[in-house]
């Protein structure tokens, strides 16, 4: 052998699976870091598309006399069917729509050219649902029923945005889930039956963006076991969701606090 000869660079077997073992504990350990962070960024670009359908809802509302967006999402041929004003957003005539036809439908409503024309500010980014076929959806957040829209027991919706008190207190877009495939009407309560009527997503774990009448965002934490198990179910098992949900007496401070800051007029 020549006395030039180098030794084997290679790594042994031993070297090669302490390598493995302190990547393992590396990813351990930066993972649920980065985790947190792409959490973080989706909260944030939640919170920034909420701003700006706010935004959007009252440059809407000063253009027409300070009358509110009807915020009741229906197909386009049913609104021409029932002359009603054009909604903040449409939905497809068919429920077999595809994705890109919702998105398309979207795009039709009465707050689309106050977005800038942008498709994306519609959609969280933490919206899990998937996009099949008849699952699609685009579309993450909702206008509640008492801005705009009809009556239900317990409440009268308003038509003007001068009729709004406290509005640094009052709620108008959630992030909805209806598990139907595509967020359908207005979000609402049964304020006279006391008890959820549609459930609210929770893509930030047991929390909800919230935009209010005055254009701030907040990520709402929700407290009851009884509301967070219902709009979990709607996520885990839709085909057998039940829409409203009267939670028991000793869990219902969340629905109290909905409740109290539902804009609306008494009947």
């Amino acid at each position: 052998m020549s006395p030039n000869t180098s030794k084997s660079s290679a790594f042994t077997l031993v070297e090669v699976l302490v390598v493995i073992a302190i990547i393992a504990i590396l990813m351990a350990i930066l993972m649920p870091a980065l985790r947190a962070a792409r959490d973080r960024g989706a909260r944030l670009h939640c919170a920034s598309n909420t701003r700006t359908l706010l935004v959007a809802w009252f440059m809407y509302a000063q253009d027409h006399n300070y009358r509110l967006v009807n915020p009741k999402v229906k197909s386009e041929g049913a609104i021409r069917a029932s002359n009603e004003p054009l909604p903040w957003v449409l939905v497809p005539d068919s429920s077999y729509a595809s994705l890109k036809e919702k998105m398309e439908a979207i795009k039709k409503g009465a707050l689309f050219p106050y977005v800038s024309k942008s498709i994306e500010v519609y959609r969280c980014p933490a919206d899990q649902r998937i996009r099949g076929l008849l699952a699609a959806s685009y579309r993450t957040y909702s206008i509640i029923d008492g801005a705009g829209g009809g009556s239900w027991p317990g409440h009268v919706s308003i038509q003007n945005m001068t009729e709004i008190k406290r509005p640094a207190e009052k709620y108008i877009f959630v992030e909805d889930y209806d598990p139907r495939g595509m967020n359908l009407g207005s979000w609402t309560m049964d304020i006279a039956g006391q008890a959820w009527v549609d459930p609210l997503a929770l893509w930030h774990g047991p929390r909800t963006t919230l935009g209010f009448a005055d254009l701030h965002v907040e990520l709402h934490p929700w407290h009851d076991n009884s509301f967070i198990r219902w709009c979990r179910s709607g996520i885990d098992q839709p085909g057998s969701f039940s829409f409203g949900m009267r939670p028991p007496e000793d869990d219902r401070q969340d629905l109290d606090c909905m409740i109290r800051y539902f804009v609306r007029r008494s009947p």
